[in-house]
């Protein structure tokens, strides 16, 4: 599994997990606010902010008929037109330049989601350094192959997606040019729990199409990322937002900066903890083995006393025989006088 070059940042299994802050509609149309949201994500220590590049006119159509309103109850967005939904969740197109090169300057890379061709290369003449395509736009082929046609590394999101689309997109994105490709396991509700996220599929994932993987998480808090780092996942991208309480289209399932924080401390533990297959203790932890227990002189013996449980113990530290030799050693008798606190040799006894 090769290493994908994202700007200055290198991801792969053997690399720090790379960890995107998705600003998604969260800026509520305000410019300060958005950028606010950039230096919060650079502060918490993100490697990328992303972005969603579209419009209300290249989602969908200006129709109030059933199909174009959102009818499940249990979503954030029940009622909602889509046209209308899009239009509040937009990020214009002339914030663009202003939101990458404030990102760029505090060192994250940033790119964004291009829903249309002409998303692609309003994009790419903007020069940035990858583009992601999200889990419901996994199905429309020719904007996958535009955007592979840039020859750039392509993130896309497998929310749905069966084992059969992910294969034609993949396919697709190979035949037009892409050659470095990282899925993304994703859920496709809003919020996710975790109970659906099914983080096995990672590893399977990786398996089938030998590229890298990692989550497009919607879930509450840092878990469900986390312990996607221990099934391989090398790419962790949330939903940010500087205060839930204050509102935004996504806010309910979005990380704040302490959450996002934590977020990039805690995978990059994950990361560090997986190590390699280990028995035997570290090297780290060679100097911890003199606290095993041992066989020490617990009363004081003197020359040709019977040693038994009485005058012998097991205990901490291991400067003595091996608890394993202790049936061995009671009923020798002591060759020499032993005060209390002598760790047992071989040679104190016949």
């Amino acid at each position: 599994m090769n290493d994908i070059q994202i700007g200055h940042f290198t991801i792969g299994p053997s690399h720090s997990p790379f960890v995107i802050a998705e600003l998604s509609g969260n800026h509520s149309q305000q410019l300060d606010l958005a950028i606010a949201m950039v230096e919060a994500a650079a502060e918490a220590g993100a490697h990328a902010i992303k972005l969603q590049t579209f419009t209300a006119d290249s989602m969908t159509l200006d129709v109030g008929t059933d199909d174009f309103v959102i009818q499940e109850q249990d979503s954030l967005w029940f009622k909602e037109k889509l046209f209308a939904l899009y239009q509040k969740a937009a990020t214009p197109y002339e914030w663009h330049a202003s939101l990458f090169k404030r990102a760029n300057e505090l060192g994250m890379v940033a790119f964004s989601s291009p829903f249309d061709e002409a998303a692609v290369d309003f994009l790419d003449e903007l020069g940035v350094p990858c583009f992601k395509i999200a889990s419901f736009e996994l199905t429309d082929l020719p904007l996958i192959a535009k955007a592979a046609s840039k020859r750039k590394p392509l993130i896309m999101s497998t929310g749905m997606a069966s084992l059969s689309e992910i294969e034609q997109a993949v396919s697709t994105a190979k035949q037009n040019g892409c050659q470095d490709i990282i899925l993304l396991k994703c859920t496709s509700t809003y919020p996710a729990e975790p109970s659906n996220t099914n983080l096995f599929t990672i590893p399977h994932l990786a398996q089938a199409f030998s590229c890298q993987v990692g989550l497009s998480d919607h879930t509450g808090g840092i878990g469900v990322s986390v312990a996607a780092i221990a099934l391989g996942a090398t790419v962790i991208e949330k939903h940010f937002v500087l205060d839930r309480s204050a509102g935004g289209v996504d806010a309910a399932f979005s990380l704040e900066p302490s959450e996002l924080s934590a977020l990039v401390t805690e995978t990059g533990r994950a990361k560090q903890a997986l190590g390699q297959v280990c028995y035997g203790g570290t090297e780290a932890e060679e100097k911890s083995k003199q606290y095993r227990r041992s066989i020490y002189v617990a009363q004081d013996i003197k020359a040709g006393d019977v040693l038994n449980s009485e005058n012998l113990r097991i205990v901490r530290p291991a400067f003595g025989l091996a608890p394993k030799h202790w049936s061995l050693v009671l009923g020798k008798t002591a060759k020499t006088d032993l005060v209390k606190g002598t760790a047992l040799k071989w040679h104190f006894f016949e």
